[in-house]
């Protein structure tokens, strides 16, 4: 059937269901197609603070927004207008931020009487008229999935399950005129050694496509043209953790001093310690120390030894790098530390932005040693920042400190120019 199709110059969507739900997947793989197209982009992923609660509970819900546009932009929005919510908990956790008349597409399978209980709902807000300000899609995911990996070998009922997020995927990508061709690429290669599941995924994306483009519920398609206003050239796709690894692999190669991070696993820092491990044929080193003071001595070792020392961490580990940086200070060598902050004193919450660490950073040692601090604003400053940081401990022999965070640190942007 033929549908109107509208123009728009940005669009703000906002994923979120259960932390198991796959908000991140289905997130990533709407960007990845976002940047084929060529949109501007920046995305805001958002985890639960606490560690798996209880399936359906407004504590474990996940969510991932993107914002992207015809024109340049610089944050990933304030209300989205688009929310598609996987059970009644995203849906209650995420409304207050959605403006009025924005649209809402939500798995009515999902709105069970025990699972409006567990989001505190009295009534079914799909039925009571609450939702009136909002254009409402109720689309049946669960039961949908269901049907289309129905018959395949090898697929299990849990598979069919753990696969309607690639169904919604697939409804939004038809919605917004997403190119397909990457996340079925994407999901044969991520499951190449298991082919049911890569079959229930990609019939479950089918599925949400056609679904889009036959159903009447969804009379309009969007479309959201590329962006003009930057200049011609290839783009990388990049949150602020590549960006930051890359910074520092530049620096490394411009200085000709091999790289090496010393580094003890920490939220949201480990994720440097895992993207600097995959380019060891640039001649970086990765360390997984057995705690942070040994991760500090490490890298200030390998600065003694002529090497580029870095160390990564976040706010409880860079009270315990304290007494090291000081004698980084007294010895005049380079070291780099990388402060990915979180919220809250102690083992904090880590998987909650917070730029809580800059006294720390000014003034977090004693016998008057000052130090250079130098705080990214954007997921692709995070390569500048990185970068500057070692020009400036290698030319003036002093530790620098660089703030990123979690927000800038998960991140994405299509901002990082490749240059050939």
């Amino acid at each position: 059937m033929t549908k109107a199709v509208e123009e728009l110059d940005r669009v703000i969507i906002r994923f979120a269901g259960d932390s198991g739900d796959g908000m991140q997947l289905t997130g990533g793989r709407f960007t990845d197609a976002t940047a084929i197209v060529g949109n501007d982009l920046a995305t805001l992923p958002n985890f639960p603070a606490e560690i798996r609660a209880p399936a359906g509970t407004l504590a474990g819900v996940s969510a991932f927004q993107i914002h992207f546009a015809s024109r340049d932009i610089l944050t990933p929005g304030d209300h989205p207008d688009v929310l598609v919510a996987m059970n009644p908990a995203a849906l209650k956790t995420n409304l207050e931020e959605l403006g009025r008349g924005a649209t809402i597409i939500v798995n009515e399978d999902a709105f069970t009487k025990r699972n409006l209980e567990k989001a505190g709902y009295d009534a079914d807000p799909l039925q009571d008229g609450s939702l009136h300000a909002f254009r409402v899609h109720r689309i049946p995911m669960s039961t949908l999935t269901a049907r289309a990996v129905e018959g395949l070998e090898g697929v299990s009922t849990r598979d069919a399950s753990r696969a309607k997020n690639l169904f919604a995927l697939g409804v939004v990508s038809w919605l917004y005129g997403r190119p397909t061709d990457v996340t079925t690429k994407w999901v044969e290669r991520k499951f190449a050694r298991n082919p049911a599941v890569a079959q229930a995924n990609l019939a479950a994306f089918k599925a949400g496509w056609s679904f889009g483009e036959t159903t009447e519920l969804l009379d309009v398609q969007y479309r959201v043209n590329p962006a003009t206003d930057v200049p011609p050239g290839t783009y990388r796709n990049v949150n602020g953790t590549t960006a930051l690894a890359l910074g520092l692999i530049a620096a490394s190669v411009r200085s000709r001093l091999p790289l090496v991070l010393a580094s003890y696993p920490i939220t949201p820092a480990s994720e440097l310690l895992h993207e600097l491990s995959k380019h060891a044929n640039l001649g970086v080193s990765t360390i997984q120390a057995e705690d942070e003071i040994a991760a500090a001595g490490m890298a200030l070792g390998a600065a003694f030894g002529g090497r580029l020392g870095v160390t990564a961490t976040s706010g409880p580990g860079m009270d315990l790098k304290a007494e090291t940086i000081g004698l980084a200070v007294m010895l005049e060598l380079p070291l780099i530390v990388v402060d990915i902050q979180r919220a809250g004193p102690s083992t904090g919450m880590p998987t909650k932005t917070e730029q809580s660490d800059l006294l720390l950073a000014l003034h977090g040692r004693h016998g008057e040693s000052p130090l250079p601090v130098i705080a990214p604003s954007t997921p692709g400053g995070c390569f500048d920042a990185a970068f500057e940081a070692a020009r400036i401990a290698i030319r003036y022999r002093t530790p620098v400190i660089v703030l990123s965070d979690t927000f800038l640190s998960s991140s994405s942007m299509r901002r990082m120019r490749v240059r050939t």
